[in-house]
C-alpha cells in the first residue's frame, strides 16, 4: 500500500472486494472524488491509448477493460498466464480478472497514483486450518452481506508488510469480527500485545488467487444517485453466486447465490442491527420467489396460448375434410345402386376369366398328373440285364487274371476259360440287346426330361428330401379338401347369382306400363338388398380362394410332394441312362468280339513294321559311313558327298516316318489290351508292349543315338549331355541322362507320369511335351527327346526385351495351367524357375520338364534366385516336404519378379518379399498377396481364373511373327 497507514486511526469506508471470510477490499469515503476523476480520465485516455507489449512491469499500473461493463480501470499485472494472458487485479476495488493484452493499455503518469481500495483484515480472527471449500466460500459470502457495498467504520490496529492493514470492522453496532466468528467462519488467533500482529497461518498465495478468481467481482457505473463505491443493483441484479463449477471465460466473475448475499443499496444508519439486515434478506428471497414465480406462469401461458392456436388449426382442418367428405358422399349415394352394380358385374367378369383358365397349379393337379405318369408307366429293369452283369462280372474277373499273369502256360489255360465265359457273355448279350430293343427308353426318357423342365418351371429348383409315401398321401388329402372347398364355393356363388337374376325377370313387370296386373313394390322389389349382399360376398370368396397366394403349410406340402416326384422322375433316369450305358457297352463288345471270337489279334503289322525299321536303320549306319570315308580322304568329291548327305536325310526321315506308324500300331494294340485281349503282352513279348505301356507311349526301343544328326550343346551341356537335332523339320533337344537298373525304372516311371499328365489336353497342357524316350544300347544313359526353344525363358527374355506387364500376364496365366495340370495329376514340379518356364512369342508361357533322375525333394532342396529373391518358400527351408504350395510360391515370385521388372526387393526377416511396397495394378497385388503369404487356400486352379488375367478385349498383342531371338541359357534344377 502505497499511503501510511495511521494505527488506532478511524476510518469511514465501503467494502468493494470479498477474498475469504477474514480478507477484503475497501474504498475511503474521503477518496470519492478521486474514483469519478479516475473514471472519466480512463474513458478518454484508453479507447485512444496503445495496447501493452514486451514485458510488464508487474509495479507500474496500466488501464484494464473490465469483462463485464466494458469499462476501463487501473489494474496491476499479478502474473503472466500465457504470451496473450495475464492475469491482473484492479487496484481501485480489489477484483483479479484474467485479460488479454489487447484489453490492457498504457495510462499517462497523472493516473500513476496510489490505488483507492485498500487490503483489510479483521482483528484478532483467521482462518481455521483444514476448512473445507464449501464452509471457506459460505464464510466468504457471509463477510460480503455484512460489507459489501455499506458504509462500515474500521478501526486500525496493525499492518502486514504487504500492506494489508489488520483493523476492526464495524457496521452500525455490530462487530462483523465477532459475527464472523460467531458463524464459525474465522476463529480468534492468540495476541502477545496490543501491538503485535495474530500470528496466522496463511493459505498459499497461488491458491488464494484460485479462489480470488471465482469471488465476486464489482460491476462499476457511474450513477447519479449512488455512490461511485457502490457497484450498479441492474448489472449484478442485487445478488453473488457461489456455482464454484462455472467459470467466466474471463475468470474472475461468478455471481452468488441470492439467499446467501444481502445486497447493497440499504442505506442504513448506524443503528441499524442485524436482526434487521435478515429481515431485508428474507423480503429479498420472497420478492425473487414471486419473480421465478410469475415467469413460470408466464411460460405456461404461453405454452397453452400456443396449443389453443393448433387445437383450432387442428379443427379448422378437420371441419374441411369432413365438409370433403359429406360432399363425396352426397355424390356417391346418387350413384351408388350404378356403382355397386358395375363392381359386381366386373367381378364376375374375372370370375368367368378364372374358371376357364386352368387352375391345376393352384391345387396341386399338375403334380397329381406326373404322379399318375410316374406310376401307371414306370420304367422297370429287364429281365435279362441281372444275367448280363452276373456274366460280365464273371468275364471281367477273367481278364483281371490274364492280365496279372506271368507264366505262358498258365496263362493258356486262363484264356481258354475266358474264352467260354466270353461264349456264355456274348449269347446274354444278344439276348439283352434283343429285349433293349423293343423297350421305347428315348420315348420314356423324353417324357420324364419334359416332366421334369415343366415341373421345375413352376416350383423351382427341387431340395433334397427323404422318400416318404407319407408325404404323397398328405399330399392327396390335402388336395381333396381344396377340392371339397372350392366346389362348396362354387355352388354358393352359382346359387347366389341365380337369385340375382331371377330377381331382375320379376322387377321387369314391375316397370312394363303394358302389364295391367297390378303388382306393389314389396312384391317386385323385395329383398333386393340382401340378395345383393349374398351374391357379392360369393363372388369375393371365390375370386379370393383361386387368386390368393398359397400359405405356408400349403407350400410345404405342395414343395415336399414336388421333391417326391423329382427324385422318382431321377431314380428312373438314372435306371435308363443304366440300360443305355450297358446297352452300349454290349454293342461294341458284339461288334469286336465277333472278329475276334476265339483267335487272339494279329501282331505281324507290327513286327512288319520293325523289320523295315531294322533296314532303314542298317543302309543310314551305312550311308554315314561311307559319307565319313568320303569326307576323309584327300581327294573326295563334293557333289557326291552332298548327295550322300540328301540319302542321308531321306533315310533319317523315313526312319522317323516308320517309329511314328510303329507307335501308332502300339496304342492300336495298347487299347485291345485294355478292352478284350490282356494276353498280348504274355504272348508276344518280343513286341515290347508292356514296356511301352508302363512309359505312357512314351518310351521307343527302335530309337538310336547314333541315328541322329545331333550337334552338342556345350554351354547348356554342364551337369548332363545336351545335344540339338532337327527331327522332319522341327528343332530338337536330346537330354541324355546316366542311369542303373534302379534309376531306368525310376526314370521311365516320372517321365511316364508327367506325359500322361500332358497328353490329357496336349497344346492346352501348359507342359513343355516329350516327344520320345529311348535308352542307349551301348552305354547306361536313357536320351529324353524334347522341343528346342531357343532364348524362350524368361531369364533370356528379360536380359533381352522385358516382357511388357500385358505380356507377363498372358504368359504366367499358362505357366499356371501347367502347375494345374501337374497338380492335378498328383505332380509336384518343384523345380520352377525363370529358366524352366518359357515364353512362346512373348504370349504362350509354357512350364518346362524337371530332372526325371531326380525325386521331388531333390528338386526341391536346391535354392534357385530370381534377382535377389529366393524361390524357395519358407515352408522347404523349414525342412518340410515339397507340395503344391511351394511350387505356388516360386510362380508367385516369378510373377512379382516380371510384374516390377528390375526394382529392388525388400524382404522381411524370413526373405519373404514385401509386395506392399510396389505400386501394382489391385487385382495382380491381390494375386500376390495370396500366393506369397496366404497359399494354404490357393490352388493353381483358383490362379489361373484369377481376375488380372481377365485382360480386356481390344489390347494390342506384340507381333507373334516376329522371330525371337534366344541365348542358350542352361536349364537349372
Amino acid at each position: 500500500m502505497d499511503e501510511e497507514v495511521h494505527y488506532s486511526k478511524v476510518e469511514d469506508v465501503v467494502g468493494s472486494h470479498v477474498e475469504d471470510a477474514v480478507t477484503f477490499w475497501a474504498q475511503s469515503i474521503s477518496r470519492n472524488n478521486d474514483i469519478m476523476k479516475i473514471g472519466c480520465s480512463l474513458s478518454e485516455v484508453c479507447p485512444h491509448a496503445s495496447s501493452v507489449f514486451g514485458n510488464l512491469d508487474p509495479k507500474k499500473i496500466y488501464g484494464g477493460l473490465f469483462s463485464e461493463d466494458k469499462c476501463w480501470y487501473r489494474c496491476k499485472v499479478l502474473k503472466i498466464i500465457s504470451d496473450e494472458k495475464c492475469l491482473v487485479r484492479y487496484i481501485d476495488y480489489g477484483n483479479t480478472e484474467v485479460l488479454s493484452r489487447s484489453d490492457i493499455a498504457e495510462i499517462p503518469l497523472d493516473l500513476q497514483f496510489s490505488s483507492v481500495a485498500r487490503k483489510y483484515r479483521l482483528w484478532g480472527l483467521q482462518i481455521p486450518s483444514g476448512q473445507e471449500v464449501t464452509q471457506f466460500d459460505q464464510g466468504r459470502i457471509f463477510l460480503g452481506s455484512l460489507i459489501f457495498e455499506k458504509q462500515i467504520k474500521m478501526r486500525i490496529k496493525a499492518a502486514y508488510q504487504d500492506g494489508t492493514v489488520i483493523a476492526q470492522a464495524e457496521y452500525g453496532s455490530v462487530d462483523i469480527g465477532e459475527e464472523v466468528a460467531k458463524k464459525g467462519f474465522a476463529e480468534k488467533c492468540k495476541l502477545t500485545s496490543s501491538t503485535d500482529i495474530c500470528e496466522e497461518k496463511k493459505s498459499d498465495p497461488g491458491q488464494l488467487v484460485l479462489r480470488n478468481l471465482k469471488s465476486p467481482i464489482p460491476l462499476w457505473g457511474h450513477r447519479s444517485n449512488q455512490s461511485p463505491f457502490i457497484r450498479p443493483k441492474n448489472r449484478l441484479s442485487g445478488r453473488l453466486s457461489v456455482d464454484l463449477k462455472s467459470e467466466n471465460d474471463a475468470g474472475n466473475h461468478v455471481a452468488l447465490p441470492k439467499e446467501n448475499l444481502a445486497v447493497g443499496g440499504f442505506n442504513l444508519g448506524s443503528n441499524v442491527s442485524l436482526a434487521k439486515i435478515k429481515q431485508d434478506q428474507k423480503l429479498i428471497e420472497e420478492n425473487e420467489k414471486l419473480k421465478t414465480e410469475k415467469e413460470v406462469l408466464l411460460e405456461r401461458y404461453k405454452a397453452l396460448e400456443l396449443k389453443v392456436e393448433q387445437t383450432v388449426q387442428e379443427l379448422q382442418q378437420e371441419k374441411a375434410t369432413t365438409m370433403d367428405l359429406t360432399k363425396h358422399l352426397e355424390s356417391t349415394l346418387k350413384t351408388c345402386v350404378g356403382t355397386r352394380m358395375k363392381n359386381l358385374a366386373a367381378k364376375v367378369e374375372i370370375l368367368k376369366e378364372i374358371r376357364c383358365v386352368n387352375v391345376n397349379v393352384h391345387f396341386g393337379n399338375d403334380l397329381s398328373d406326373a404322379i399318375q405318369v410316374l406310376y401307371e408307366d414306370c420304367f422297370t429293369i429287364p429281365a435279362s440285364l441281372n444275367e448280363l452283369e452276373i456274366i460280365w462280372a464273371e468275364y471281367c474277373l477273367a481278364q483281371e487274371k490274364i492280365q496279372t499273369c506271368q507264366n505262358v502256360n498258365e496263362g493258356n489255360i486262363l484264356i481258354a476259360k475266358r474264352n467260354e465265359v466270353q461264349q456264355k457273355l456274348y449269347m446274354a448279350v444278344e439276348v439283352f440287346i434283343l429285349e433293349v430293343d423293343e423297350l421305347p427308353l428315348n420315348k420314356r426318357l423324353k417324357t420324364l426330361q419334359d416332366l421334369s423342365a415343366s415341373l421345375e418351371a413352376v416350383y423351382g429348383q427341387a431340395t433334397e428330401g427323404t422318400n416318404s409315401e407319407e408325404t404323397l398321401k398328405k399330399f392327396y388329402d390335402w388336395k381333396c379338401n381344396k377340392r371339397e372347398e372350392l366346389t362348396s364355393v362354387r355352388s354358393e356363388t352359382e346359387v347366389s347369382l341365380q337369385h340375382l337374376v331371377t330377381w331382375f325377370q320379376s322387377t321387369l313387370k314391375a316397370f312394363d306400363l303394358s302389364v295391367e296386373e297390378s303388382l306393389t313394390s314389396e312384391d317386385t322389389i323385395g329383398n333386393i338388398d340382401e340378395i345383393l349382399e349374398k351374391t357379392e360376398s360369393g363372388v369375393c370368396k371365390e375370386l379370393e380362394i383361386s387368386l390368393t397366394e398359397q400359405g405356408d403349410a400349403d407350400k410345404e406340402i405342395t414343395l415336399n410332394t414336388y421333391s417326391q416326384v423329382v427324385q422318382k422322375i431321377r431314380s428312373e433316369e438314372r435306371l435308363i441312362a443304366t440300360v443305355q450305358s450297358k446297352y452300349k457297352d454290349s454293342v461294341e463288345f458284339k461288334k469286336q468280339i465277333i472278329e475276334c471270337l476265339n483267335k487272339s489279334p494279329n501282331v505281324d503289322h507290327l513286327l512288319s513294321i520293325k523289320k523295315t525299321l531294322k533296314n532303314l536303320k542298317a543302309r543310314l549306319r551305312w550311308k554315314l559311313v561311307e559319307k565319313n570315308n568320303l569326307e576323309e580322304s584327300d581327294d573326295h568329291d563334293g557333289s557326291e558327298i552332298e548327295e550322300i548327305k540328301q540319302e542321308i536325310t531321306q533315310l533319317r526321315n523315313s526312319v522317323f516316318q516308320e517309329i511314328y506308324h510303329e507307335r501308332e500300331e502300339y496304342e492300336k494294340l495298347k487299347s485291345l489290351v485294355q478292352k478284350w485281349f490282356p494276353e498280348l503282352p504274355l504272348l508276344h513279348p518280343e513286341i515290347g508292349l508292356l514296356e511301352y505301356m508302363n512309359s505312357g507311349g512314351l518310351l521307343t526301343m527302335s530309337l538310336e543315338r547314333d541315328l541322329l544328326d545331333a550337334e552338342p550343346m556345350k554351354e547348356l551341356s554342364r551337369k548332363r549331355p545336351l545335344v540339338c537335332s532337327e527331327v522332319n523339320g522341327q528343332i530338337i533337344l536330346l537330354k541324355g541322362y546316366s542311369v542303373d537298373v534302379d534309376t531306368e525304372t525310376r526314370v521311365i516311371q516320372r517321365a511316364a507320369a508327367y506325359h500322361r499328365a500332358w497328353r490329357e489336353a496336349k497344346e492346352e497342357s501348359g507342359l513343355l511335351p516329350l516327344i520320345f524316350l529311348f535308352l542307349c544300347k551301348s552305354d547306361p544313359m536313357a536320351y529324353l527327346m524334347v522341343p528346342y526353344y531357343p532364348r524362350a525363358n524368361l531369364s533370356a527374355i528379360q536380359s533381352s526385351m522385358p516382357l511388357t506387364l500385358e505380356e507377363a500376364l498372358k504368359v504366367m496365366k499358362g505357366v499356371a495351367q501347367g502347375l494345374h495340370t501337374l497338380h492335378k495329376a498328383d505332380i509336384i514340379h518343384g523345380s520352377l524357375h525363370q529358366n524352366n518356364v518359357f515364353a512362346l512369342n512373348r504370349q504362350h508361357g509354357i512350364v518346362g520338364d524337371f530332372d526325371f533322375t531326380k525325386s521331388v525333394s531333390q528338386r526341391a532342396s536346391v535354392n534357385m534366385m530370381v534377382g535377389d529373391l529366393s524361390l524357395l518358400s519358407p515352408e522347404l527351408k523349414m525342412g518340410k516336404p515339397a507340395s503344391p504350395s511351394s511350387d505356388l510360391y516360386a510362380y508367385g515370385c516369378l510373377l512379382l519378379w516380371l510384374s516390377v521388372q528390375n526394382q529392388e526387393f525388400e524382404t522381411n526377416e524370413d526373405g519373404i518379399p514385401k509386395v506392399d511396397q510396389f505400386h501394382l495394378d489391385d487385382n495382380v497385388k491381390s494375386l500376390l498377396c495370396s500366393l506369397i503369404y496366404c497359399r494354404s487356400s490357393v490352388t493353381a486352379e483358383q490362379v489361373f481364373n484369377a481376375e488380372c488375367f481377365l485382360l480386356p478385349k481390344g489390347k494390342s498383342t506384340p507381333n507373334s511373327g516376329k522371330d525371337t531371338e534366344y541365348t542358350p541359357k542352361k536349364e537349372e534344377e
